[in-house]
């Protein structure tokens, strides 16, 4: 399977709690930290709750 670089890009700060969770849920803590997941449905639907938060290289 495929695998995706995610980064975060945006602060949680001010966040609905959903997107907080996605985020945590995802690996990511800290802007501009990076986690390395297989592509899979739902991780595609984690990373659609919240676009604008995240940067995803290796599509």
């Amino acid at each position: 399977m495929a695998k995706i670089k995610i980064t975060l890009i945006r602060s949680m700060n001010g966040k609905s709690e959903a997107q907080r969770k996605v985020a945590r849920g995802l690996g990511l803590r800290k802007i501009n930290s990076v986690v390395t997941l297989e592509d899979t449905p739902s991780i595609r639907g984690m990373l659609n709750k919240a676009p604008h938060l995240f940067a995803v290289q290796g599509e």
